[in-house]
């Protein structure tokens, strides 16, 4: 004879869990999840399902740069065009300033020596266009190779050119400054030009516009500079003589690389700046209006990292850290206090963690102490783990979180000065990682400060959106340092990702394949798109693993922000075949449309009362029987963020057979 209805409490936390046997998941964390996706441990308790993502800028950002027109006269299906730092490819259309319809490429021949493209159009062009008339190409898909999050703008990083908004329309940035640079002397002709005013050195590959002559010029080779004043060797030839102290613009300095670019923020002498490196060209620092190639010695061509550290800038590159003399971001002269330190193996990241700087390996992690030349001492803190993917190491909660070879790492000071802790962190779902490592090409990661939460991305180039794979952890409120709670991302595809935290206030960018950079952590959709969230209690047995209950009703215990919409399943006996499972029930807030709020959107006159309260105890009948249970959840709409915080089952046992 069945007893007394009882009550089961399921109180959420704990996060995913997939280490664990069915049945001692269920035994030690009945709270825990089985399945937690798109949902995210909440620093305040529960599981919350996360927030979606927007565009930053509802402009694309261009896809080659600024180019112009090369020379005038042009009729027909060719057009030559310049300023180009990249090929354009077939099917790619595109408007020109002045000339009335939009062009489809059918056909390219590029020239990356002189930065030209002859296009073949699939229809002529309406009428000539100008010399150097802008070229606006309309096709937005294609690899945005980096990404960084300032002040009040993000840059990006795509097709050899890097730009900046502010959420509107991109500028390209990559314009460098040579000084006031002016032709010197009249009558000039053929492939080379005498100029004065220089500051620094044009290089292959830059390029400039003289006033009055038509056609842009591309440097062929390194200039040599004395006195300000050098002859450039240029392509092509002079269109015309220019005329002495014409002015020279110039262009676009010349970045050739499909490496990921990366970038390190600091602040020198009351300037924000930005210093830019891509593993191929020589760095860049972007002051917030000009573009300085940092090329005083090769050593620091191809340089593949950047650190601002103890007033010096440090760039990696391979084994070595290159530093800057002090209080300075570009002296790299030895004699002011600038030098070079030797790690003995390839550099695949670094960080600045509590005054220190910590440079770690794919085998390895050392810190570097000390203030200047004089005092440098890199300290070994493991030789047996390391670092297997640069753009993962970031600072959560005041440790170094990592990808090593065998999962997520987490490093921490102790109370033992210069001593170190350094866990695995990411066991409780090693399948995951193991996956994610598995099926990624490379990596992005970011961390929400507001939530105290790290996500890794993983990313491959044949892999949709609704794919693409990813991992999130928080650091729980009242948890010890390296307890982390887990959960599992998807549809959120990033190539490359960063964040920003500035007076209470975080922007969080990613961008991918399509030309876009997106907000995170902005609004109740991916983009339009519907957010497909899950999560499943482990399979608890409610003290008898071999006594049979029924149960009768689920109470939910929610945390809304809006209205809410779950399907909700009770799972018997593992799901097993032959096992019979209830049929799916749907919880609805059917409150939420009455209550408003200051800035909703969706309210209606009449209908919506401000002040009203939504509902968030949800109270269900449900039917079926097992020996062990798992509730099971499952939404996907355009709802407001919710938080599941715990449940109530309602049952009643049966007598042992």
């Amino acid at each position: 004879m069945a007893d007394a209805w009882l009550t089961f409490p399921f109180q959420f936390k704990g996060g995913l869990i997939t280490n664990l046997s069915p049945l001692q998941q269920g035994v030690q964390a009945p709270g825990s999840a089985r399945i937690l996706r798109n949902f995210e441990p909440a620093i305040s308790g529960g599981y919350r399902r996360i927030e979606g993502y927007a565009k930053y800028s509802t402009s694309f950002v261009p896809a080659y740069g600024a180019p112009l027109v090369q020379g005038s006269g042009q009729t027909g299906t060719a057009l030559t065009i310049s300023n180009l730092f990249i090929s354009p490819v077939a099917n790619d259309t595109f408007t020109i300033a002045g000339v009335a319809g939009t062009y489809t490429v059918q056909s390219v021949s590029y020239n990356s020596s002189s930065k030209n493209a002859t296009l073949t159009l699939t229809s002529s062009l309406a009428s000539s266009p100008a010399d150097k008339a802008a070229v606006t190409f309309t096709t937005h898909t294609g690899l945005i190779n980096g990404l960084a999050v300032l002040e009040s703008s993000v840059l990006a990083f795509r097709n050899n050119n890097i730009y900046s908004s502010t959420g509107t329309t991109w500028s390209l940035i990559n314009t460098p400054s040579f000084g006031t640079v002016l032709v010197n002397g009249a009558g000039q002709t053929g492939s080379s030009l005498a100029v004065d005013g220089l500051t620094s050195i044009p290089r292959v590959g830059d390029t400039f516009k003289i006033n009055g002559v038509e056609k842009v010029y591309t440097v062929t080779a390194d200039a040599t500079v004395v006195s300000t004043g050098a002859t450039l060797a240029i392509t092509p030839a002079l269109a015309s003589s220019p005329a002495d102290n014409a002015a020279v613009t110039w262009l676009s300095l010349n970045v050739t690389s499909t490496e990921k670019a990366r970038f390190a923020k600091y602040r020198i002498n009351n300037t924000n700046k930005v210093a830019i490196v891509d593993s191929t060209n020589y760095p860049i620092i972007w002051n917030g209006s000009t573009a300085i190639r940092l090329d005083s010695t090769t050593d620091l061509l191809g340089a593949q990292g950047a650190v601002f550290h103890k007033n010096h800038l440090f760039l990696v590159k391979d084994d070595k850290l290159i530093f800057t003399a002090p209080f300075t971001d570009s002296d790299f002269n030895a004699a002011n206090g600038a030098g070079v330190i030797s790690t003995g193996a390839l550099i695949t990241g670094t960080i600045v963690f509590r005054e220190i700087l910590i440079i770690f390996t794919e085998r390895s992690i050392s810190q570097l102490v000390g203030n200047t030349l004089s005092d440098f001492q890199l300290q070994p803190i493991t030789r047996n783990v390391g670092c297997v993917a640069k753009d993962t190491i970031q600072e959560v909660s005041g440790d170094v979180m990592f990808l090593g070879p065998d999962g997520l790492r987490l490093l921490g000071a102790t109370d033992r000065n210069g001593d170190f802790n350094l866990g695995l962190v990411s066991k409780t779902i090693q399948t995951e990682m193991t996956d994610l490592l598995s099926s990624s090409e490379s990596f992005s990661s970011i961390v929400i400060k507001q939530k105290s939460q790290y996500r890794i991305f993983g990313y491959s180039p044949n892999v949709t959106v609704n794919s693409a794979k990813g991992i999130l952890g928080t650091q729980v409120s009242g948890e010890t340092t390296g307890e982390i709670h887990w959960a599992e991302l998807t549809g959120i595809k990033a190539y490359v990702a960063d964040s920003f935290y500035n007076n209470q206030s975080e922007i969080i960018t990613f961008a991918n394949t399509d030309g876009f950079v997106y907000k995170m952590e902005s609004g109740k959709t991916f983009d339009g798109g519907h957010i497909p969230a899950s999560f499943a209690t482990p399979f608890v047995f409610i003290n008898d693993p071999r006594i049979r209950k029924t149960f009768y009703k689920l109470f939910l215990y929610t945390d809304p922000e809006g209205s809410v919409s779950t399907d909700v399943n009770l799972k018997f006996d593992f799901d097993d075949k032959g096992s019979i499972q209830p049929t799916t029930i749907t919880l609805s807030n059917t409150g939420a449309s009455t209550v408003g709020f200051y800035g909703n959107t969706t309210a209606r006159y009449g209908i919506t009362v401000y002040g009203n309260k939504l509902k968030k105890l949800f109270q269900t009948q449900v039917v079926g029987s097992g020996f062990f249970v798992s509730l099971q959840f499952f939404s996907e709409g355009t709802d407001p963020p919710f938080s599941l915080d715990a449940a109530t089952l309602e049952y009643s046992t049966h007598d042992r057979r």
